[in-house]
């Protein structure tokens, strides 16, 4: 399967609208975001699991990075309520499970075959910092080749000069650069792009190796998940 495998374009989804597809797994199902594979896949997906839902157990060859948006997803190593950001590395294993019920991003089959590093994070509890006027972050995961943030954009906050906010005089006037390019899933409010499109909760945005990132929050702001940086390793890939 190839699903928004040109990682050379700008791709927006709409994912609160689209249907669940039922996994191998009972009770377990997904939106697709990108797939490269089949069902061992280079995936970004949004994952459901029923109340009593589980997974058998597996090896993440290529590593699994996830966020739990609702309620408490859990393994053998612990339960993770809504807002918990966690990154399994190449070679773990876990039970993936829900007792009452969970809805999570994941992405499988993107780090750094190196990469060992395990995290678990409650993002509740985690500190933030204004990094441009109006736009506060939430450092997940920081190394050379990508930065994960949690980030929350004060009503009107403006990157690239498109309207008129408490940004418009930001650091980055011409919007955020994007070199490695990028990754956004609103998790709260909306927010308006430079062509006009509006992201609403559960809208991903992916854009490529070298765009720019122009944006302005909706009237009560929004939150948003965000992934630079890491597309790099992909320059020419469709």
């Amino acid at each position: 399967m190839r699903l928004n495998a040109d990682f050379t374009q700008r791709v927006v989804v709409h994912a609160g609208g689209l249907p669940w597809v039922a996994s191998p797994m009972p009770g377990v199902e997904r939106r697709m975001l990108d797939r490269v594979g089949e069902e061992v896949a280079r995936a970004t997906s949004l994952v459901r699991y029923a109340p009593g839902s589980q997974f058998s157990r597996h090896t993440h060859g290529g590593g699994e990075e996830f966020l739990v948006l609702e309620g408490v997803f859990q393994d053998e190593h612990g339960d993770y309520p809504a807002g918990t950001y966690v990154r399994n590395p190449p070679g773990s294993a876990h039970t993936p499970a829900s007792a009452g019920g969970c809805t999570i991003l994941v992405k499988l089959w993107q780090f750094d075959p190196a990469d060992r590093t395990a995290i678990v994070r409650d993002v509740s509890n985690a500190p933030s910092l204004e990094t441009h006027d109006g736009l506060r972050s939430t450092l997940l995961f920081h190394d050379e080749s990508e930065t994960v943030t949690l980030q929350h954009w004060a009503p009107g906050t403006t990157l690239g000069g498109i309207g008129v906010g408490p940004a418009s005089q930001a650091s980055e006037p011409d919007g955020q650069a994007l070199p490695g390019g990028g990754e956004w899933l609103v998790l709260e409010g909306t927010l308006e792009l430079d062509d006009g499109t509006v992201l609403v909760p559960w809208s991903w945005l992916r854009l490529p190796v070298g765009a720019t990132l122009r944006a302005r929050a909706g009237e009560q702001g929004c939150r948003l998940w965000s992934k630079t940086g890491h597309l790099q390793s992909l320059r020419g890939m469709s």
